[in-house]
């Protein structure tokens, strides 16, 4: 009889998109993504009980704080389309934290300004192993100081 064993946990980049967006267990937060469905289950795995994917989010209205893209294998363009349809599913006060396999210096450009366009202003960002990754949130978003 053979033994089902649960996927292993991946390479680390949901849990450094969950560290660049600051998330916390009571965001509601939704991946995006070709290993979205996976990202989910390690969430789940991690304590994170509300999480959806771009394939169980219903309708949008502004319900999730957290959009987490891992986009490495794809394209910029294709990322601003998912972005565009995307950004309706967030929050007035909502966080994007976005992958991408990207060293080019247009490419990040390219990001930053889709990210502006979108209403967005990326607060953090670092180079990962063959990309980039960078959180940004709502321009209009009000600040709240997080208490070390």
């Amino acid at each position: 009889m053979t033994r089902f064993n649960p996927a292993p946990s991946g390479d680390g980049s949901t849990e450094s998109l969950v560290d660049l967006a600051r998330c916390s267990r009571l965001h509601r937060i939704i991946v995006a993504g070709s290993n979205s469905a996976q990202s989910m289950f390690e969430l789940h795995r991690r304590g994170y009980n509300r999480v959806g994917t771009t394939a169980t989010c219903g309708l949008p209205h502004g319900q999730y704080d957290v959009a987490l893209v891992d986009w490495r294998g794809r394209t910029i363009k294709a990322l601003e389309t998912t972005l565009d349809w995307l950004v309706h599913f967030l929050g007035s006060s909502a966080v994007v934290a976005i992958r991408v396999d990207s060293q080019e210096r247009a490419a990040n450009r390219k990001l930053a300004a889709m990210l502006e366009k979108l209403g967005f202003r990326i607060e953090s960002g670092t180079r990962c192993e063959n990309g980039l990754a960078v959180s940004a949130r709502r321009r209009d978003a009000p600040q709240v100081s997080v208490a070390a």
